[in-house]
């Protein structure tokens, strides 16, 4: 039965990792938004925003040490108010504001500096007011000492109505349908019923039901950024929309002017009360050089803090790396509006990819941090990596392969414990160690790799 009830503001309430593997609140009613019926032709010039937003900001600042003569690649320093990020570097992802299977603690013994945690899931749970509450996300999870990034929970929100980017892919791109059957959906099709999509997109935002309770919420460029004030991480994202792979050009075209519209209302509110908090925005395209173009011109020329690079990036690694490697370039030159941008000089955040091939070619193109929940859902599951590849250790041959750690090179506190054949017997018992053995390994290494990737650029070898 329909909800009669009107939607809720999301803020209202108390690259996810929650899939097995592949892949103080200020009142809106006083301010005007547009209205869906008629959205602007186009998003607001730079000269719109005040001057003093363009200024450079004294508790955010990113610091360039060296940039390799033989790539894109360079290694820098963001200074946050929660500490130092070396770049490049490996983002792990807190979904629910907690590391799955490990505390905090070895993750940053690990190496681990900015974590990402996931806006959605901690607005259905526990909610602003309790985060909020406890005096903040670093507070709520005693992480006072390193840096958070939250995202603005449109990445879900969309993967409600397409999946996660494995099925969006695999079913061509199909539009998922709600089901009468609770907590399930079906795949439209042209004989399926006529149960409303999951998620409705307006230009006021995006509707769509809580996974936990059925409970209606809506989700807008100003209610994400004040869900991301109460939760004050050290960098924030503003809401855009996240169209599927297969899309027309024109609905593509569309979804990327309608995210122009929504990161400036999301820039809007954000300066209004900044908190000691930067925001990236999010350039979108796809895979149209032209919309690429177009998203890095006027984004760059708005007063945001970094640069990341989000929306559909390819069906697999090669498409990522000819995107990358067509686009970074742009974020090397002067902009074209706003009294020239340099570009240059902001950090550059790449959106859930960190598999290691695709985390090697975005160093050399780049990108300076870039998140995924991979590594960590691969330990979960029996995948360890190592320098010489990757160890699935479920596999009889490790049984016996006494005193040999996961990876002899390897430093963290799992490898100086435990050999491979304890982990495989770990494994093959269903032990709830073997989770945060592997995952303390998994982000170590990541960790390691970014230390090592920094120390290739400083030599000028890649």
């Amino acid at each position: 039965q329909e909800e009669t009830n009107p939607p809720a503001e999301i803020e209202s309430r108390g690259s996810n990792d929650n899939t097995p593997p592949p892949s103080p609140h200020r009142s809106s009613s006083s301010r005007r938004r547009p209205s869906p019926s008629s959205p602007p032709l186009s998003p607001p010039h730079p000269s719109t925003f005040p001057p003093s937003s363009y200024e450079p900001r004294d508790f955010f600042r990113f610091e360039i040490l060296h940039e390799s003569s033989k790539s894109l690649a360079r290694v820098g320093r963001i200074h946050t108010p929660h500490g130092i990020i070396d770049t490049p570097g490996y983002v792990a992802v807190a979904t629910n504001g907690a590391l799955k299977g490990v505390d905090f603690r070895d993750a940053d013994t690990a190496g681990q500096q900015l974590v990402f945690c996931n806006t959605y899931h901690l607005l259905l749970q526990p909610g602003t007011d309790v985060v909020e509450g406890a005096g903040g996300l670093h507070e709520f999870v005693n992480r006072r000492d390193r840096p958070l990034i939250t995202d603005s929970g449109g990445f879900q929100v969309f993967s409600l109505a397409y999946g996660s980017v494995h099925e969006e892919l695999s079913t061509g791109g199909e539009l998922k349908r709600a089901s009468s059957k609770k907590g399930s959906t079906t795949r439209s099709s042209s004989s399926s019923s006529s149960a409303p999509p999951p998620v409705k997109v307006t230009e006021e935002g995006a509707t769509f039901r809580s996974y936990r309770d059925g409970r209606k919420f809506l989700l807008t460029p100003e209610s994400a950024v004040r869900a991301q004030k109460s939760f004050g991480a050290d960098i924030i994202i503003p809401l855009d929309e996240l169209p599927p792979y297969h899309i027309t050009p024109q609905a593509l075209e569309d979804s990327v002017e309608r995210t122009h519209r929504w990161e400036a209302r999301s820039l809007r509110e954000h300066l209004e009360d900044v908190r000691e908090q930067a925001m990236y925005c999010v350039i979108h395209g796809g895979l149209d050089r032209t919309l690429r173009r177009r998203s890095v011109d006027y984004l760059t020329s708005l007063p945001f803090d970094g640069y990341a690079i989000g929306g559909s990036l390819g069906k697999d690694g090669d498409e990522l790396m000819k995107l990358l490697e067509w686009m970074m370039p742009l974020l090397n030159e002067e902009g074209k509006e706003g009294g020239g941008v340099d570009r240059r000089s902001k950090p550059r955040h790449l959106l859930g990819i960190a598999d290691e091939p695709s985390v090697l070619g975005a160093v050399t193109n780049g990108i300076d941090t870039m998140d995924s929940c991979y590594p960590t859902r691969l330990a979960r599951h029996g995948t360890l990596l190592t320098r010489e590849g990757k160890i699935h250790i479920k596999s009889g041959k490790y049984s016996r392969q006494f005193g040999v750690p996961i990876d002899p090179e390897c430093e963290c506190s799992t490898c100086q414990r435990y050999d491979r054949s304890y982990l495989w017997h770990l494994f093959k018992a269903k032990e709830p160690v073997f989770m945060t053995l592997a995952t303390i390994h998994n982000i170590h290494y990541m960790n390691d790799l970014m230390k090592r990737q920094r120390q290739l650029i400083l030599d000028d070898k890649i």
